[in-house]
């Protein structure tokens, strides 16, 4: 575990183990970034000119959780809950409307349903990409893809967890 209590990924283990691990610390610090804050706080865009927030932050990668797990995996037709196939910053847009609680509930089904769809695969396991047939990812390749993107975006997330109220780290 982390000082905060996050869960560390070990040193030691199988690959797909560690990929396990080091996407679910992402997850986990995600969720640690919005933890404590008021819908407004979440909703506040606290580095201008930048638009981003934490709840758009949530709202996008529920979204990326749903169409690499579910779209890519299971073939599902699952259509994204906030963007749009022609605008994929829409899922960033967040109203007054939009709560944390609601988003945050959302994006932990998405998880789940995530660990269930990669836990039927095996990390060579080739899926085609729905959206650019003539292009495949294996689910080692997806985790990679996964880890990357939580790890650029909780980079912005402390940045905007620690213009809200000065916390910082994980």
């Amino acid at each position: 575990m982390t000082a905060s209590g996050l869960p560390m990924p070990g040193g030691t283990g199988d690959e797909r183990e560690l990929l396990e691990q080091w996407l679910d610390l992402h997850r986990a610090t995600l969720a640690a970034k919005c933890e404590g804050l008021s819908d407004e706080q979440l909703r506040r865009t606290s580095a201008p000119p930048s638009g981003l927030t934490l709840l758009g932050l949530v709202r996008h990668l529920t979204d990326v959780e749903r169409h690499w797990f579910r779209r890519m995996w299971r073939d599902e037709d699952s259509a994204p809950l906030y963007c749009t196939e022609t605008d994929r910053a829409l899922g960033f847009v967040v109203t007054e409307a939009d709560t944390g609680a609601e988003a945050l509930a959302v994006w932990r089904r998405e998880v789940d349903r995530a660990r269930k769809a990669a836990a039927e695969r095996e990390l060579d396991e080739v899926a085609v990409h729905p959206r650019r047939t003539a292009w495949q990812t294996s689910l080692r390749w997806m985790y990679l893809h996964m880890i990357g993107e939580y790890a650029r975006h909780n980079g912005h997330a402390d940045l905007l967890r620690e213009r809200i109220d000065g916390a910082t780290g994980f």
